[in-house]
């Protein structure tokens, strides 16, 4: 349902700059939600709608204590934001919501490509097989923050700028393996301990309620 309110935002502000197309400016930026683009349209002398996304794909490292990952980071958001500028100048408060599709995929690693230590079991990789799992998170993220730059201002090129805060809730985690090769009874066990791993996992990243957002880039006013 919350997803459906963001849909019928996101057509409402296209429909807004469809309405102001000689005030559209388009941003381009990146930072911490990827390479993103944005379009802004007018709806008070200081007050301007933006709607766009965000999206972007890296690698990464990290482990628990006894654990460690390859870590997938799929960044992909999708804002609905209320830009205000209190003063005559660039400077701009702003809110609104985030559809979060962020997620981070999960790939234990084998030490020394031959072996998991899994709650301080070690396994066979050959007959463990897989491990793998996932993070992600609440949906729909308010979000707050300040910024510089604005993008309907005036004809031609600017500078764009955000710095604020996502508030994206609890993590969510999962766990599991696949293509066990070992007998039933020690997979029963690897499953266990993954289980076990699986709230280490879900320790290490339960402070990750809230998501910081740094952009920069341009913006361009037909």
């Amino acid at each position: 349902m919350k997803t459906n309110y963001l849909a019928l935002a996101l057509i409402a502000g296209l429909s807004c700059a469809a309405a102001n197309a000689a005030d559209i400016g388009l941003s381009a930026t990146a930072g911490t939600t990827g390479l993103g683009l944005h379009v802004s349209v007018p709806l008070q002398p200081k007050l301007n709608a933006r709607v766009g996304f965000g999206y972007l794909n890296y690698d990464d490292t990290g482990s628990t204590s006894e654990a460690d990952y390859n870590f997938k980071m799929k960044l992909r958001t999708f804002d609905v934001l209320a830009d205000y500028f209190p003063m005559d100048n660039g400077f701009r408060m702003t809110g609104g919501l985030v559809y979060n599709g962020n997620k981070v995929d999960v790939n234990m690693k084998a030490k020394s490509g031959t072996q998991y230590v899994v709650n301080g079991t070690t396994y066979s990789a050959a007959q463990a097989g897989s491990i793998n799992g996932s993070v992600d998170f609440k949906k729909i993220a308010p979000y707050l923050g300040i910024g510089w730059g604005n993008a309907v201002a005036n004809k031609g090129w600017g500078f764009s700028a955000d710095l604020g805060v996502m508030f994206q809730g609890s993590p969510r985690t999962s766990l599991t393996n696949s293509g066990c090769q070992a007998t039933v009874a020690i997979c029963t066990q690897l499953a266990r301990d993954i289980a076990v791993e699986k709230t280490k996992l879900n320790d290490e990243v339960s402070s990750y309620k809230t998501y910081p957002v740094l952009r920069v880039g341009a913006s361009y006013r037909f």
